[in-house]
């Protein structure tokens, strides 16, 4: 990666300089990202292997817990190695290699979103055409779609983080490299890189949640035409879903679509949404999904029972 500065290495604060505060760090997010990691392969082996869940929804489950494990692991490690380091030392270019996947994980974590909300829209809205606007085909069509715009979109931070000229100090005021830290730290004028962060990151996160928000809307208007039973199954459906998409772009929004200021609260913002949405994921599809239950009972009695 070409370098436009004399700073070869950052020094990442963390979340805390207490000595005991890091060591419950490191037991703590060291017990999230295991749960995080174990949860969404769960999730991902059962989806894959299991002959009940082959239906859009858990296709697209199947990539979200993916994302979620990728996005996860674009920060929690190196958290969790620094908590108990001397010196949470980053190379410049490793700094670059985490804002990018930060970005391109947590943007894909947006698209699948989107496209579970898609699904059941269609699922609920148009029924009887579910099966031929939903199929296989047009499934895997826009996860690969989804994938281009997070790839453009990491890309994109990727281009305004190079133009950064750092000439000290190097010290990182978070637990991870990201734009807003770095912005902090660059030796020149910041505002109109920090206007293209908000148009957009910024614009990705607050229109996502719109659309979101108002296509569940909308799919809960429409459920007063359903059966009791059909409103309570798609209900239950829609229920988990907003759950997770709130605590998700919740923080997202606070920390990319604002102006240029900081807040003490930022790195704690930051970890919910990076660390603890996708350790929640799994719990509340798991728990809230009985299909998902039972095909995880079934794949892993059977495993059990051929051993």
């Amino acid at each position: 990666m070409k370098q436009n500065s004399s700073v070869t290495e950052f020094i990442l604060l963390g979340l805390t300089q207490d000595p005991l505060k890091q060591k419950m760090v490191f037991v703590i997010f060291l017990i999230f990202y295991v749960g995080t990691v174990v949860g969404n392969t769960l999730i991902i082996v059962t989806i894959k292997f299991s002959r009940t869940l082959g239906s859009p929804m858990y296709f697209f489950l199947f990539y979200l817990s993916f994302a979620d494990s990728c996005f996860s692991t674009s920060t929690a490690p190196r958290l969790i190695v620094d908590a108990i380091s001397k010196k949470s030392i980053i190379s410049y270019n490793e700094c670059i290699t985490q804002v990018f996947a930060l970005h391109l994980f947590g943007c894909m974590e947006i698209f699948v979103l989107i496209l579970m909300a898609v699904d059941r829209y269609v699922a609920i809205c148009k029924p009887l055409r579910y099966p031929v606007i939903m199929s296989r085909q047009v499934c895997v069509i826009l996860i690969v779609l989804a994938w281009i715009g997070s790839f453009i979109h990491s890309t994109a931070q990727i281009v305004l983080a190079l133009r950064l000229p750092f000439c000290g100090p190097n010290l990182i005021d978070h637990y991870c490299c990201d734009l807003q830290p770095l912005l902090k730290l660059a030796c020149m004028d910041t505002y109109m890189i920090n206007m293209l962060l908000v148009s957009n990151s910024g614009a990705i996160c607050s229109s996502s949640f719109v659309l979101l928000m108002i296509s569940y809307f909308v799919i809960l208007h429409s459920l007063r035409n359903h059966s009791a039973e059909g409103r309570k199954k798609a209900l239950s459906t829609c229920t988990s879903h907003i759950i997770v998409v709130i605590l998700f772009f919740g923080p997202c929004i606070f920390i990319y679509a604002r102006p240029p200021t900081t807040f003490p609260m930022d790195k704690m913002v930051a970890v919910f949404y990076t660390i603890g949405t996708p350790f929640l994921n799994p719990l509340i599809y798991t728990l809230r999904n009985a299909e998902v239950k039972n095909a995880m009972k079934k794949l892993w009695h059977v495993k059990i029972m051929t051993e």
